[in-house]
């Protein structure tokens, strides 16, 4: 069977994502959308290139929905299209499947959800770091209890975003409204996605609050007043986002999660992914992997762990990336494959995608919540259970092959 979509999208991100999908032989692209009307044409070329066969290419997505055959949106557009091209895709009968971002309210979360139960559609967020190498190790060592009891994760997107953002206006490029505009965890969910699949949020647990503390913003005034001195109106514009944001959870079983956004300064990139048992740890930075009872050492560098000991690899290898080593295909080091696999064959199979709609409302929420923290001085906000009470019951599994 064959899976006929439509994609949004076609900046970077967006570019790099329609020509993996483009080769996949059990997925068609039969239209292709940008606002920007050379992007359009670009993403129409590079179907054609990959496929031989010329897509239908648009610049109003909602035509998309008037093209016979489709059965899902592929969304690839700006963070403040994610939701409601993934409403208004459902409303037309389509499984939708949407690229990363924070909501801009909370309504649009709910309206998201209500829509996906009352029309029956799926909408997976494609969330690629859930399907991490280390992150999935981790999951499979705590539910084999190797870690013991899990107390607290951390997570972050520390990135050094200064020229994309700043040059937002030359590459078109939504992040430099946000920055400018907001002041919020306006990312979360490349570190939250793992640490909310490995504390089973939505399936026996949930968020009860959050707050968010926001430092001053610096770094991109600086970086404007020394990389683009003659921009007279970025230099003088004030940025309203904080240069890092702190955001804490608190979980109704007991477990606390710190996600770190720092973007704006210069830095190395990390997402900070950091689980902490009663019986183990795993630190990103630092390649820290501590297990109690492992012979030998007990702390070990990933690289001696890995390297020195590749049984312990086989060992406690995802079967999801056990499988995956022999293809190494897609972007970010096969994450973006392996996410977008497991949309298309849970749709095509008929089964519950791993990253359901609840998973989605809730990752996203947090940033609208984390921006009424900040603005409220750090005040703790209630975090909405989007189950509505589902999540006390442990849900029934995907059972696919990309299963999380």
């Amino acid at each position: 069977m064959t899976l006929k979509v439509g994609v949004v999208g076609h900046g970077n991100r967006g570019a790099g994502l329609l020509r993996m999908v483009a080769k996949m032989k059990d997925v068609e692209v039969l239209a292709v959308c940008d606002k920007y009307q050379d992007r359009a044409e670009s993403a129409a070329r590079s179907v054609k290139n990959i496929t031989k066969k010329e897509p239908l290419c648009f610049t109003d997505y909602r035509e998309i929905f008037n093209v016979e055959g489709i059965r899902a949106l592929l969304i690839f557009s700006s963070w403040e299209t994610h939701i409601p091209m993934a409403i208004e895709a459902m409303e037309h009968g389509l499984d939708v499947a949407t690229e990363v971002g924070g909501a801009y309210n909370l309504e649009e979360c709910f309206k998201l959800v209500e829509v996906a139960e009352r029309t029956g559609r799926q909408c997976m967020m494609l969330e690629n770091c859930c399907y991490g190498r280390y992150e999935l190790m981790v999951k499979k060592l705590v539910e084999e209890g190797k870690f013991g009891t899990v107390v607290h994760c951390d997570g972050g997107y520390r990135h050094d975003l200064r020229e994309e953002i700043t040059f937002g206006k030359e590459n078109r490029h939504y992040r430099l409204e946000n920055y400018l505009h907001r002041n919020c965890e306006n990312y979360p969910t490349h570190e939250l996605g793992p640490i909310a699949k490995i504390l089973r949020i939505n399936n026996g647990n949930r968020f009860l609050t959050l707050t968010s503390t926001a430092s001053k913003g610096c770094g991109l005034h600086e970086f404007v007043t020394l990389k683009k001195a003659d921009d007279k109106e970025l230099r003088e514009a004030t940025f309203q986002q904080g240069d890092i944001v702190t955001t804490v959870i608190r979980c109704e079983n007991g477990e606390t999660i710190t996600l770190t956004l720092d973007t704006s300064l210069p830095r190395f990139y990390s997402r900070q992914f950091t689980v902490h048992g009663t019986k183990g740890l795993y630190q990103e930075d630092g390649d820290i992997l501590y297990l109690e009872g492992l012979k030998g050492k007990h702390w070990l560098p990933q690289s001696a762990f890995f390297g020195s000991g590749r049984r312990n690899l086989r060992r406690y290898e995802h079967p999801i990336w056990k499988a995956y080593r022999r293809q190494k295909t897609g972007g970010h080091g096969g994450i973006d494959y392996l996410v977008m696999r497991a949309f298309v064959e849970s749709i095509i199979e008929g089964r519950k995608v791993p990253i359901d709609v609840y998973d989605t409302a809730l990752w996203m929420s947090i940033t609208p919540l984390s921006e009424k923290s900040i603005a409220e001085g750090s005040m703790p906000q209630e975090v909405p259970d989007f189950t509505h009470g589902l999540y006390k019951t442990v849900r029934e599994r995907n059972g696919g092959k990309y299963d999380i």
